[in-house]
């Protein structure tokens, strides 16, 4: 409680010190919206207009049937029946139009606010899709999850209460007018409330602004917590950990309910001191207004018609209020949704499309010449990185952990840009190509395989449309029709969240159909065979080009069955290319590169290895390719 005591001290006094800002701020935010949807805006500011008017007017009305009815009818001892019927249409009137007017000011600030939430959330989606890899990697999925929910929620708040801002405004305006003509002294004695009502809001900013602007902060945090969390659940549970990340997604939690009901007291205190305010006021005008109606200086209609509006007039202070007090959740919100939209390294596309080599067959040509890129400048990662995958071959990359391996991998898939050097494909730079061309040639599989919470058939085709033979065609060639045959509806199987229900060598065949069905020109495999036994391996390396139509292979590898099967192996160590040749050349002649992958196949085969690593016998036992039984 003592740092979040500090945090929002701090807070407190950055808010004060830049509050004419965040003013100015959210009323530019609002600005935006109103750009964007004048007409929407237009239509509910006119209800609220409405609404305010024949606010006022019930004033008027009640006034005037004090004067000519109800006192008349206590002179007299009767009621005119034409007058009670006229004051009776008259209160229809005003009830039906000020209706109208709620209904029109609502559902144009409902559709105005979802627009632009809507709107907000496909540019911050569409924004994220465009921006590479490496930004992704420096912003937790968390944060960028809140950004497109939380925040954009918060951004647009204060749409709901500016209509009715706006047309009260209006109300109050003519709420006072009529206050001064129907008695100068009431009015003026009336208005001495609205002093108390402009500090009470005030003070209510002061001190629920930076709690306001703190709790959009800490959702923020909890969301990040809770998505670390969920997505981790295997690290937490196998190490143990649910206690520790328990308490940690409790302490900020707690801190967000802290704040939250801190910022709630002082919401119920400030609406009861708001709400007796003009109560006050009202009744020091009757108090005056008695003594003026028995002076003979006032009537009692124009008493009455005072208090009144008295007791509305305060209502537009208070959803101004409102509006003010939105605004620094909005403020913040939309900063922080700006922070994505502004965010630089988007991929900038070419014009160029794929075009194959004369005589190259289904495989492509890939070229990385004089690559290099460093995730920080004092420490190049890959530099001069020189070598040529031949239309229809396959290289196999090799070297130490940490040696660049996976790194360039996304260099030649384009998820991240070099910082010098080119990746041509088929002798054309990949940063020259248009949108969408080098994924309709060239496809990534990965170590960790992806899978949706779909069907077997839905994460192949991915929403292509494909029919089932070709599906079928790809599974044979992943060596995954098989375990896929057998599952309870075969490729109409839901396969569950990331695929939980598969083993990690299922996982990693679906994902090599999944590559497979698009025939690609281009396969880059890192390590995407990990997970299987050996002799399936070499099964689906072998059926790969096949399957692909004679695909290029680029393969990082590890075991040494693996590398054989390459028609070219490149060594890299420390970020460089230090040797490059067949396998059984680099055995004989480059001893770093033998104590390597003799490490590899050492480790592959140590018992402990065995019995230490958790692995998935039951379901990645090598498997005929044709049946999906068990060799």
């Amino acid at each position: 409680m003592t740092q979040t005591q500090e945090r929002i001290d701090r807070d407190a006094a950055e808010m004060a010190s830049s509050r004419a800002s965040t003013t100015r701020d959210g009323f530019g935010v609002l600005l935006v919206a109103i750009k964007r949807e004048p007409w929407i805006f237009t239509l509910s500011t006119l209800g609220s207009v409405l609404f305010g008017a024949l606010t006022v007017a019930d004033a008027w009305v009640l006034g005037w049937s004090t004067d000519h009815v109800v006192l008349p009818a206590f002179r007299d001892g009767e009621i005119d029946g034409g007058l009670l019927w006229a004051i009776l249409g008259l209160y229809v009137a005003v009830a039906i139009l000020r209706a109208v007017g709620i209904v029109a000011r609502r559902l144009g600030a409902g559709i105005m606010q979802y627009r632009m939430q809507a709107h907000t959330r496909r540019a911050v989606t569409r924004q994220y899709l465009q921006l590479p890899m490496e930004w992704h990697q420096r912003h937790p999925t968390g944060q960028l999850l809140s950004n497109a929910n939380s925040d954009v929620e918060a951004a647009w708040g204060p749409i709901a209460p500016l209509p009715m801002a706006v047309g009260t405004v209006a109300m109050m305006v003519i709420a006072v007018a009529q206050m001064l003509v129907a008695d100068l002294v009431l009015a003026l004695v009336g208005l001495l409330v609205f002093p108390a009502v402009i500090a009470a809001n005030l003070a209510y900013q002061r001190l629920a602004s930076p709690l306001m602007t703190r709790a959009q902060q800490l959702r923020a945090e909890v969301s990040e917590i809770a998505h670390e969390s969920f997505d981790g659940a295997m690290v937490v549970k196998t190490l143990g950990r649910e206690p520790q990340e328990t308490e940690r997604f409790a302490a900020k939690a707690l801190e967000l309910r802290d704040v939250n009901i801190r910022a709630g007291r002082i919401r119920a205190a400030f609406d009861p001191t708001l709400a007796a305010l003009p109560n006050l006021g009202v009744l020091v005008v009757l108090a005056v207004g008695v003594q003026r109606v028995l002076t003979g200086a006032t009537d009692a209609g124009d008493v009455v018609t005072v208090a009144y509006l008295l007791t509305i007039v305060s209502f537009p202070i208070r959803s101004i209020g409102w509006l003010l007090g939105e605004f620094p959740r909005s403020v913040v919100g939309f900063r922080r949704v700006s922070s994505v939209l502004d965010a630089t390294g988007e991929m900038v596309y070419g014009e160029h499309a794929v075009t194959p080599a004369s005589g190259a067959g289904g495989g492509a040509r890939l070229e990385v010449d004089a690559l290099a890129y460093a995730y920080d400048p004092a420490q190049p990662l890959l530099q001069d990185v020189s070598f040529t995958v031949e239309p229809g071959r396959t290289v196999a990359l090799v070297g130490a952990t940490a040696s660049g391996k996976s790194t360039l991998t996304s260099l030649v898939t384009r998820l991240v840009d070099p910082d010098a050097g080119r990746v041509l494909l088929d002798g054309t730079d990949v940063r020259d190509l248009a949108a969408g061309e080098l994924s309709r040639a060239v496809a990534v599989v990965p170590q960790t395989a992806f899978l949706f919470d779909d069907t077997v058939r839905g994460n192949v085709a991915l929403g292509d449309e494909l029919d089932d033979e070709t599906v079928w065609e790809a599974l044979r060639a992943a060596q995954a029709d098989g375990f896929v045959a057998a599952l309870p509806h075969g490729l109409d199987t839901r396969l569950g969240e990331r695929g939980t229900s598969l083993s990690g060598g299922q996982r990693q065949r679906l994902s090599l159909a999944r590559a497979l069905v698009r025939r690609p020109r281009l396969m880059v495999l890192d390590d995407a065979t990990s997970a299987v036994d050996p002799e399936v391996e070499a099964r689906i390396l072998a059926a790969l080009r096949d399957g692909s139509g004679g695909a290029s292979l680029l393969v990082v590898a590890y075991r040494k069955a693996t590398i054989g099967l390459a028609d070219e192996v490149v060594h890299l160590e420390g970020g460089r290319i230090v040797d490059r040749g067949t396998h059984r050349a680099l055995l004989a002649r480059s001893a770093s590169y033998a104590r390597l992958v003799n490490a590899y196949e050492t480790e592959d085969h140590a018992p402990s290895a065995r019995t230490d690593q958790p692995t998935d016998q039951p379901t990645d036992q090598p498997t005929d390719a044709t049946t999906g039984g068990t060799l």
